[in-house]
């Protein structure tokens, strides 16, 4: 795996002359965010060694090199699921690259179904820990030390200090945000209402079918990691409703702006 890595690594420098500091993943509905950035290059999946294709809609495939609050990013436009048929560490590969090429940061997004009771559609919530439900690990197999370590440390998965300037621009431009634990399953199907139960008793406040991989990933090689999902359904009991990915598209569509505007500004205080 090392080897592709450095081999996908060096096609794309190849290709462009960019050094990113910060990497973004955009999820559903939220890749608004690339019209904030002042963009240097693009490359379509379709065009780089060992990369997967997405096949969700809503994703649409490209890595897009630029600027973004005064700070160099790269962020992939669209990302990739286990559901999809793809192996965790084909899902993870390209946070693998985005390390190897410079990042020192990653900064992830989703859309997610809330299971607190406090939380309303169209929420954001800055995610401060997780719980790994996937049935497949990224870090299975023998490990690649020039990566990372056999067992690193989760004890701060999302780094604290970017929690809190994400909080600071949020009280600055009157956002209202939600905090809690995200608790990552494999989908593709929505929960049940059975399944919204078991996750707020095991200690969450929402759950998606992303990020857990990529930032398990991430911590294992030492990138310090923010995330933020868009509450785009309730798994609260007496407002679970039926709920198609085009309704979750939409919410994401709609709150992505105050989405947009906190990254922007936490990237000037990076």
């Amino acid at each position: 795996m090392l080897e592709e890595i450095k081999k996908t690594a060096a096609d794309i420098q190849n290709k462009i002359s960019f050094t990113p500091e910060v990497g973004i993943i955009l999820g559903t509905g939220l890749g608004g965010l690339v019209k904030e950035i002042v963009i240097k290059h693009e490359l379509p999946y379709g065009e780089i060694p060992n990369f997967p294709v997405s096949t969700v809609e809503g994703h649409s495939g490209k890595l897009i090199f630029g600027e973004l609050g005064g700070k160099n990013v790269i962020a992939m436009q669209g990302r990739f699921h286990y559901y999809e048929g793809y192996s965790m560490k084909q899902v993870t590969f390209p946070v693998r690259v985005m390390k190897m090429l410079g990042i020192k940061t990653l900064i992830v997004s989703n859309a997610s179904g809330g299971v607190n009771a406090g939380f309303e559609i169209g929420d954001l919530m800055i995610i401060n820990d997780h719980i790994n439900f996937f049935p497949e690990h990224p870090l299975n197999g023998k490990n690649i030390a020039e990566l990372g370590p056999r067992f690193p440390d989760m004890s701060e998965a999302y780094d604290k200090k970017l929690i809190a300037k994400a909080k600071k621009v949020a009280v600055a431009n009157d956002i209202k945000v939600q905090e809690g634990v995200y608790l990552g399953l494999s989908g593709p199907t929505f929960e049940t209402p059975a399944e919204y139960r078991m996750v707020k008793v095991l200690g969450a406040d929402a759950v998606g079918m992303s990020t857990v991989p990529e930032v398990i990933v991430a911590r294992h090689m030492g990138l310090p990691c923010f995330a933020m999902s868009i509450i785009t359904d309730l798994g609260v009991e007496g407002k679970i409703v039926e709920v198609t990915h085009a309704e979750v598209q939409e919410v994401a569509s709609h709150a992505e702006k105050k989405m947009t505007l906190i990254i922007k500004e936490m990237m000037k205080e990076l």
